[in-house]
This record gives C-alpha cells, sequence and structure tokens, in this order.
C-alpha cells in the first residue's frame, strides 16, 4: 500500500448508491467517487469503475439517480456494495419505484436526486459522468453513511 494508499484510505467522505436503468434492465452500484463540483449551474460528478456491471449499463443511458444513504440504511450499502449485477438481481429483495427516466429510486433511500449526463471523462480505472441534477428528493439533513463505516465490505468487483 502506497503512502497515498493510506492518507485517503483514512478518509471520511460521504458514500452513494447510484442507480442506472436501461428498457428493463436495472443496475446500481455503491459509490465512493463522487462530489458536486459546481453551483451555478450546480453540477455533480460520479466515477464508475470501469470494472463494474453498473458501468457497462450507465454508459448507455443519459440519467443515472444518485443516493444517499444514511447509518440506517447500510443493509443497502451491503448490497449495492458486495453483490455484482452480474449474477444477483439487487432489485429483486427491495423496494423501489420508477423515477424519471424510468431510473429506480430506492424506497428506503428517500434522499436522492436524478442527473442528466452532461459528459463522460475518462479518469484511469474510473470513468468520472458530468450531472445536471433534474430531480431532487423532499427528503434531505438525515445524515449520511460514511467510508471508514463500510470500508471492510468484500467489493463485488476489484476496482
Amino acid at each position: 500500500m502506497s503512502e497515498f494508499d493510506r492518507l485517503v484510505g483514512a478518509l471520511d467522505y460521504p458514500m452513494f448508491i447510484v442507480t442506472v436503468a436501461d428498457d428493463d434492465v436495472r443496475a446500481g452500484c455503491l459509490v465512493g467517487f463522487a462530489a458536486q463540483c459546481g453551483m451555478s449551474p450546480p453540477r455533480f460528478m460520479v466515477w464508475l469503475s470501469k470494472k463494474n456491471h453498473t458501468f457497462e449499463i450507465a454508459q448507455r443511458v443519459a440519467t443515472f439517480a444518485v443516493h444517499i444513504p444514511t447509518a440506517a440504511d447500510r443493509a443497502l450499502a451491503e448490497l449495492f456494495g458486495s453483490e455484482t449485477g452480474d449474477t444477483v438481481d439487487k432489485f429483486a429483495g427491495i423496494d423501489w419505484r420508477p423515477g424519471p427516466e424510468g431510473v429506480p429510486l430506492l424506497t428506503d433511500c428517500p434522499q436522492w436526486f436524478v442527473g442528466r449526463v452532461l459528459s463522460r471523462e475518462d479518469t484511469g480505472d474510473h470513468v468520472g459522468h458530468l450531472l445536471e441534477p433534474v430531480a431532487v428528493s423532499e427528503a434531505y439533513a438525515l445524515g449520511q453513511l460514511p467510508f471508514q463505516s463500510v470500508k471492510t465490505l468484500t467489493p463485488g468487483h476489484e476496482a
């Protein structure tokens, strides 16, 4: 492990669950690389691993849902972070509803926004997706699930 890996591995940034849909194919994953990157106009960047099943679907769609889980949503984080859509339908055992453009909205994770993909930027092993918010939930300030609380999850795919 490099000094840089040790340094950033100690940070406690918020985790997100990203969901996408391409017709009847739904996908989602736990994301740690994401940040607001503009205020006027509002912009948000989400990076997805090229090895992730969700990445494959995300490249074909124009809309993402970005959910902000809380500590109470650890089971959802484990599902979306430790399972892979290559072998498991992550949406089979949970409550969700279709949102704008059919993107899946997780019922038990009420803090979310839906963003339209404005551009994609290859940054190496991940691709950044620049999002323009088009819909925002009414829930906010419920807390967040920090990286340190999910750091020990076994990922569904290598990064």
